[in-house]
């Protein structure tokens, strides 16, 4: 649960930085982050912790390539996650 309020807070943070982006570039993440949402809803019907664990880190990963592939597809100035550390899984 408090990766689900995590995460929450930081697609609101993330989303506020989109809003300069290209239409293209949001496509690429809001598509990054249905993604990251099927897969969540995957995770939470997991028969384990570990399986659970497992799919939310996917998850994880699949949104910050697609906010990665957006920021480099039309990068205005912002602060990439990986530069900033927040919400880095490496």
């Amino acid at each position: 649960m408090r990766k689900l309020v995590l995460a929450t807070a930081l697609l609101s943070s993330a989303t506020l930085m989109t809003a300069c982006q290209s239409k293209e570039a949001d496509a690429v993440e809001d598509n990054a982050e249905m993604q990251a949402d099927a897969i969540d809803d995957q995770a939470d019907m997991a028969t384990t912790d570990a399986q659970e664990e497992m799919l939310e880190n996917k998850a994880d990963r699949v949104e910050e390539m697609g906010e990665e592939k957006a920021n480099a597809m039309d990068d205005n100035g912002e602060i990439a996650p990986s530069e900033t550390g927040i919400g880095d899984t490496q």
